[in-house]
C-alpha cells in the first residue's frame, strides 16, 4: 500500500475559493482508490470464511473487475468474473480490462445483458453455486457493509479542514464511508456517473447522517458516455496539475466542481477536498474507443 496525500490544485479560482485533490489513485499500482478499500475488508471476510474463490460481477472496463482479479491473485484466491454481454467471449485480447483480469488469472463467464439482470436473484446466484463451486460473492462495484467500512477510513485527521468534500458516485459505498466519517462541520457531495435518482435510496441503506447531496448534473448523458467538452477538460486539467483523471467517474467529478465554482454554488473562502477514486486502468480501453470514433485520446502519466 502506498501513501495517499492531498495534493493541492494550483489554479486560481474566485472568491478565495480553493480545492484540494486526495490522491486515492495512489494507494495501489492495480487496486487503486476506492477499489483498494472496498475490497480490504471484504478479503479479510473471505479468509475468515476459509473461501478459496472470490466471484464477482462487472462490464467489459470495470475497474471493479481488474481490481479483484488482482487483490484476488495477491490474496491467494481463485477469481471468477461474471461479465455482462456475451458478445465480448472472443475479444477478449482486445479489450485491455479483460485481458490484464485473464492475466491475473481470473476465469469468465459472459451472460447476456437480459441475465445479467437477474444477477441478485437467489436462483441465479444458485446456478453459479452449481457451476463454480462455493465461493464469497463480491457484489458488483463491490458495495456491501464491509465496503463502506473500508471507504469510512478515506478521510483522516488532516481532512479536518475542508468545508465540502466531493466524490464520484456509482454504486453508492464510497461517499456512504464519506458520509459516515465526516464531521459536523462537512457537506458531502456526490456526482453521479448514472442517470436516475435510485442513487438516494442505495445511499440511504448504509449512510448513518443527513451530511450529504447528490448533484445529477453532470454524467454526460449517462455511464460511460463521453464527449469533446470532458476530454478537453479532462486533458487540459491534465497538463496544469499532471494529475490524471478517469473519464467514467473523476473526470466528471471535478468537470462539475470546477462548473459549481464558476456559477457560485460554494460560499466565499470553501475548501473543497476532491476525492480521486482511481479507475485510471479504463483509460487505455476508452482511448481504443475515442481513436475509433476519431476523437481526441486522453493523456495520462503512461
Amino acid at each position: 500500500m502506498n501513501p495517499v496525500f492531498n495534493q493541492p490544485i494550483n489554479i486560481s479560482f474566485p472568491n478565495d475559493i480553493s480545492l484540494t485533490i486526495k490522491r486515492e489513485d495512489l494507494i495501489h499500482p492495480f487496486v487503486s482508490g476506492n477499489k483498494f478499500r472496498k475490497l480490504k475488508y471484504n478479503l479479510l471476510q473471505a479468509k475468515a470464511e476459509n473461501k478459496g474463490a472470490l466471484l464477482t460481477f462487472g462490464g467489459a472496463f470495470s475497474n471493479h473487475i481488474a481490481a479483484v482479479a488482482y487483490a484476488g491473485k495477491e490474496q491467494g484466491f481463485q477469481t471468477i468474473g461474471i461479465i455482462r454481454g456475451d458478445e465480448l467471449s472472443d475479444k477478449i485480447e482486445e479489450n485491455p480490462t479483460l485481458k490484464f483480469a485473464q492475466e491475473n488469472g481470473m476465469k469468465f463467464e459472459f451472460v447476456s445483458r437480459e441475465d445479467y439482470r437477474l444477477k441478485s436473484e437467489i436462483s441465479f446466484i444458485e446456478k453459479l453455486k452449481d457451476k463454480f463451486g462455493d465461493f464469497y460473492l463480491v457484489p458488483e462495484g463491490g458495495t456491501n457493509e464491509l465496503a463502506v467500512k473500508g471507504c469510512e477510513e478515506i478521510l483522516t485527521e488532516e481532512d479536518s479542514v475542508f468545508n465540502y468534500v466531493c466524490c464520484a458516485v456509482g454504486t453508492g459505498g464510497t461517499i456512504s464511508g464519506l458520509i459516515n466519517s465526516a464531521l459536523p462541520n462537512q457537506k458531502i457531495l456526490g456526482f453521479p456517473a448514472l442517470k436516475g435518482d435510485f442513487l438516494n435510496d442505495e445511499i440511504r441503506i448504509f449512510a448513518k447522517k443527513d451530511n450529504w447531496n447528490l448533484i445529477s448534473d453532470y454524467h454526460f448523458g449517462g455511464y460511460g458516455k463521453i464527449n469533446l467538452e470532458l476530454i478537453e477538460f479532462i486533458n487540459a486539467f491534465f497538463e496544469k496539475t499532471k494529475v490524471p483523471l478517469d473519464p467514467i467517474y473523476t473526470g466528471k467529478m471535478v468537470f462539475g466542481v470546477i462548473d459549481l465554482i464558476s456559477k457560485n454554488y460554494f460560499p466565499a473562502h470553501s475548501k473543497i477536498l476532491l476525492i480521486h477514486t482511481g479507475g485510471l486502468q479504463g483509460i487505455k480501453g476508452m482511448n481504443i474507443k475515442l481513436k475509433q470514433k476519431k476523437l481526441p485520446i486522453l493523456k495520462t502519466n503512461d
